[in-house]
């Protein structure tokens, strides 16, 4: 029998209305399909609020979890007031504060020991899902849809890396599908958490970024799902930020690789994690407007390796520096990117992009700008003896920079696309710093002044819509 798994992220889940389209939009499938899963997140906020309760617990803070655990309680009973009339609320009002009782006993530990360990914050952010459960089940309940909230922790077996844990395949399919088959069987959908899962032992783990998406995907690869929906707050994933240019559109499809670097690269899309399993399984997934359910959405395919086209979207990381290390006694000697990357790895930085010419007089690569203090100082340690002998002229760094990447699996196949892009950007009258494209072609990115960051998106957008 066909299986659909449904996500709803923060926003889908983040009030009463919300609440209440999202429940709506459960009917309808169930209509259409014969078996659906949900996966749920925790209503906005939500989980930042925990955090933040955990974190300033740690701290030495004992007042702010408190104050915490009394407007998460009034966030949710309102929206169950709101949605259920008294006599529906009680279940869901008893497991709300019972969570928050657990949450608050949790952060009192965290503020007695002084710390706030991966395994503590992952116990304590995991709460905002299993909160989240009880408000669309009650709400499915009210509207004729037999529905049962479970938690993630019954199904979804991963390792002990608390904060971004990996699911145990084989003890995950074989958890869920017993967990899962007979109640769909009879018609009922499953409210699952998203996010979260647990070791073998029962330890409470959290899945990291794109935790929620994550969760559905192994849901719906553990189910030999046919397809995936992942409901949030935009038609599908667009050409570019809409803020940024207007005449932005929703892109009716993408490949993984592309979708991969869009992620990478600052849109809001889903992580590459949440896609790969999907994809490679065969599984239909699409990213549908909870708020505009007519849409029909984005759809992720597979690559091919023979998409024919051009640019598919443009987007852009904000707030980085560009560092380069340059020296005439760089030419030809082994290892200087080696210790390069080495010493940023110390600082525990992400770079962003890479790039060098082919003279390897110098090494050029952007982070982020809060971190570039930090990183400079490593690369001086680093080269110390070399910056002496001025085989390594300097360590500098540009500030206040932007990183526009244009992303288009079928640019590989498609002649003149750079030289567009240039020609685009030089007919505004807006200067490329630095550019760096992998050999995959599927992306080309540059770095520009913090400024012409938006100018730069908008001179390039225009090259999809001719």
């Amino acid at each position: 029998m066909k299986t659909l798994v449904m996500k709803f992220g923060g926003t889908s889940v983040g009030s009463a209305d919300a609440i209440r389209q999202s429940a709506e939009i459960v009917r309808a499938a169930q209509a259409q399909w014969p078996r659906v899963v949900v996966v749920v997140s925790a209503m906005s906020g939500v989980t930042d609020a925990l955090l933040k309760a955990a974190h300033t617990a740690a701290a030495g803070d004992a007042d702010t979890f408190r104050s915490i655990a009394v407007e998460l309680r009034t966030r949710h009973f309102t929206v169950l007031e709101t949605l259920l009339p008294p006599a529906a609320q009680s279940r869901a009002r008893a497991e709300v504060l019972a969570y928050l009782s657990e949450f608050e006993a949790l952060c009192h530990a965290v503020n007695v020991l002084g710390e706030a360990s991966a395994r503590a914050l992952d116990a304590i952010s995991s709460l905002g899902e299993r909160m989240s459960i009880h408000l669309l089940t009650a709400c499915l309940g009210l509207i004729g849809v037999q529905a049962e909230p479970i938690e993630a922790t019954e199904l979804i077996v991963t390792d002990d890396h608390y904060q971004s844990a990996t699911p145990i395949v084989d003890l995950t399919r074989s958890r869920t599908q017993a967990r899962l088959n007979s109640l769909l069987e009879r018609g009922v959908v499953p409210v699952v958490t998203g996010f979260i899962g647990a070791t073998e032992q029962g330890v409470v783990t959290t899945l990291g970024r794109g935790g929620s998406d994550f969760s559905a995907a192994i849901l719906a690869v553990a189910l030999d799902a046919d397809e995936v929906w992942i409901w949030t707050d935009v038609d599908g994933v667009m050409t570019t930020d809409p803020r940024i240019e207007p005449k932005a559109q929703t892109l009716g499809e993408l490949t993984f690789r592309e979708i991969s670097e869009l992620a990478y690269y600052g849109a809001k899309v889903l992580h590459p994690k949440t896609i790969r399993p999907v994809v490679e399984r065969g599984i239909a997934l699409w990213v549908k407007n909870t708020f505009n359910p007519q849409q029909p959405g984005t759809r992720i395919i597979k690559d091919n390796g023979h998409v024919v086209g051009s640019i598919k979207a443009v987007t852009v990381i904000r707030g980085q520096t560009m560092l380069t290390v340059e020296g005439r006694g760089m030419l030809g000697v082994p290892g200087v990117a080696a210790r390069t990357f080495g010493a940023v790895a110390r600082t525990h930085t992400s770079v962003s992009l890479i790039t060098q010419a082919s003279s390897e007089q110098s090494i050029c690569f952007t982070v982020p700008a809060a971190a570039a203090a930090t990183v400079i100082a490593a690369l001086r340690d680093e080269f110390r003896r070399e910056l002496e002998q001025q085989d390594i002229d300097d360590v500098s760094a540009m500030e206040n920079v932007t990183i526009v990447t244009v992303v288009g699996a079928g640019m590989r196949h498609t002649p003149g696309i750079a030289g567009r892009i240039f020609s685009a950007l030089g007919a505004q009258g807006l200067n490329v710093i630095a550019i760096a494209q992998g050999s995959s072609e599927c992306s080309i990115s540059l770095i520009v002044d913090a400024t012409d960051g938006d100018g730069a998106v908008r001179a390039i957008h225009g090259l999809i819509a001719s």
